[in-house]
């Protein structure tokens, strides 16, 4: 397990693509445009790759406070 303070919660999102039918990735990146370039690369290359998921990452922190 990662240390919070190692966590930058103030770090936006984080997006990557996955083929679906490789379980090939494209680049981590902060625009999920970025993975669609890389989808649309892959599947030039392979065009019978035409599943893809995208895997979005976002950083939550909660404080502790009285239950309501």
């Amino acid at each position: 397990m990662v240390g919070e303070l190692a966590v930058d919660v103030d770090a936006g999102a984080s997006f990557v693509m996955e083929c679906s039918v490789c379980g090939g990735f494209g680049p981590r990146g902060e625009d999920a445009e970025d993975g669609a370039e890389w989808a649309v690369s892959h599947l030039g290359l392979h065009p019978g790759h035409r599943v893809y998921r995208e895997h979005v990452t976002r950083v939550y922190r909660f404080e502790a406070g009285e239950a309501a």
